[in-house]
């Protein structure tokens, strides 16, 4: 029983390569996913200490300016030992107005006593801890940045120092506050990415692997003799181009089958027939009713002659089909080959109403000598068998560029456009006035285009002006076929 494509079955269970395109689709998204998460949390961590840096020096000298200002009315620092709430009046007032935007979680923890201290002119602290002394540290550690200090001055008089933290000293607060945000933003897209990428991995791996799956089914039944099965070529990719050459190819075996079924058909019966007429004159002897005469044996040697012409063309094209078709090929000028084949056969052409004209020019070709005698035989054999008396045969030789080319035509009966394509097929006859009269076997223009293939050239028929039908030969010039041997790499 031979698979079906379209299994509903088959549809719905995943195959090894859907579920490999799967893992590679989601693996490969997620270690973007995570390489992404890490440059960007690094890139945040290393861009947010550079704007803390720029963000609390401006902070610093803003408040240092003011502070001396506070000094120069005062006198002393005395206003802010006495009301430590004086100080947090002051940095809202100096820094918060002057931004115009209401303190985030950031700002305060920039500007809480904690991230600065004032000093006298002594180096007393006025406000905060003495020095910003940092907590011990493990001595395998690397040791903690220094504070920095902004001088204040008043009337060109250093007198005090305003100390702030560098970001580094203040991180480990500000990444609860700000990095912790960023990262759950971080995680809630790298959760949207992962789930776009299964649903991406899902989908796409389920249709590459059904594309597959048909495409195995398919060729499968191809390799069971169904050559009627197809596969669909909606789009333009590269898989929609396979499934047109898959297409291809099993309309090209149906069609070498059918034409299988049909070669052996006809030899067949083609060899019955030689073999009947044998059988019943031999009984006509046996039995008396004809006498055993010269007459009498000299039809039964036709058709044993006939019937090896037959085996010898079989022969033939057997040869031509597996490549060992004997072929000796030299250079032989083609005008003298076609001009002294034509001109024997002018006096046989003339008794039976057909009028000869020929045009050539001498052009060297590398071609076999008798290969060639016997192609002119078939090419003649056929225009004699199939054209109306009286007739005309018009052969043309012309050099061309790269080739040889013959023209050979003649008058009607023509056949058909649509079985132009199929007249080197074996045993095919045109039904019609181009039948088998002559009792020919099919087989002359079938071993006229294995003769020209193997020497390299072509037969092409056509229409003839003449009303009849017109081939067009094709032989590779001798220099063209030499210079094509030697540009041909050593073996």
């Amino acid at each position: 029983m031979l698979p079906s494509l379209n299994s509903p079955r088959d549809d719905l269970r995943p195959s090894r390569l859907s579920l490999k395109l799967f893992v590679v689709i989601l693996l490969t998204n997620v270690l973007i996913s995570g390489l992404v998460f890490l440059f960007v949390s690094r890139s945040l961590d290393q861009g947010f200490i550079s704007y803390l840096e720029r963000s609390q020096a401006t902070r610093a000298e803003t408040l240092a300016g003011a502070l001396g200002e506070q000094w120069q009315e005062r006198g002393s620092w005395q206003w802010l030992r006495d009301d430590p709430s004086a100080w947090q009046s002051l940095v809202r007032s100096q820094l918060w107005s002057s931004e115009r935007r209401p303190p985030s979680g950031i700002d305060r923890e920039l500007t809480d006593a904690g991230g600065f201290v004032l000093l006298d002119e002594l180096s007393n602290p006025v406000i905060g801890e003495p020095l910003l002394d940092a907590p011990a540290q493990d001595p395998a550690l690397p040791p903690a940045p220094e504070p920095h200090f902004v001088p204040i001055r008043s009337d060109g008089i250093t007198v005090g120092q305003l100390g702030y933290l560098p970001p580094e000293r203040l991180m480990a607060r500000m990444d609860r506050i700000f990095l912790d945000r960023q990262q759950r933003s971080l995680t809630i897209i790298i959760g949207s990415l992962f789930l776009a990428s299964l649903l991406l991995a899902g989908g796409l791996s389920w249709w590459l692997g059904r594309r597959a799956r048909t495409m195995t089914l398919a060729t499968r039944r191809l390799t069971l003799g169904d050559y009627s099965v197809r596969l669909s070529e909606r789009g333009r990719d590269e898989l929609s181009r396979l499934s047109h050459d898959f297409n291809l190819l099993a309309e090209t075996l149906d069609a070498n089958r059918r034409a299988r079924q049909r070669w052996v058909a006809d030899i067949a019966h083609e060899l019955r027939t030689p073999l009947a007429v044998l059988r019943g004159e031999i009984e006509a002897m046996q039995d008396g009713v004809r006498p055993l005469s010269v007459e009498s044996l000299g039809s039964l040697q036709q058709e044993v002659d006939q019937l090896g012409h037959l085996v010898e063309d079989l022969r033939l094209l057997a040869q031509s089909d597996a490549g060992a078709l004997d072929m000796h090929l030299i250079p032989v000028d083609l005008a003298d080959s076609l001009v002294q084949r034509l001109e024997d056969g002018r006096a046989r052409l003339e008794s039976l109403g057909f009028r000869l004209v020929l045009d050539t020019e001498s052009v060297l070709v590398r071609a076999d000598s008798q290969r060639l005698r016997q192609l002119w035989n078939n090419l003649l054999s056929n225009t004699i068998a199939y054209t109306d008396s009286p007739g005309e045969l018009r052969v043309t030789l012309r050099a061309r560029r790269h080739h040889a080319e013959v023209i050979w035509e003649d008058s009607a009966p023509g056949v058909p456009d649509a079985e132009l394509p199929r007249l080197t097929e074996r045993l095919y006859r045109v039904e019609g006035s181009r039948n088998r009269r002559s009792g020919g076997s099919g087989l002359g223009l079938s071993i006229a285009s294995a003769l020209i293939s193997a020497q390299g050239g072509t037969l092409v028929p056509s229409a003839s002006p003449l009303g009849g039908l017109r081939w067009t030969l094709t032989f590779p010039l001798a220099s063209a076929a030499s210079d094509a041997r030697a540009k041909e790499p050593n073996r």
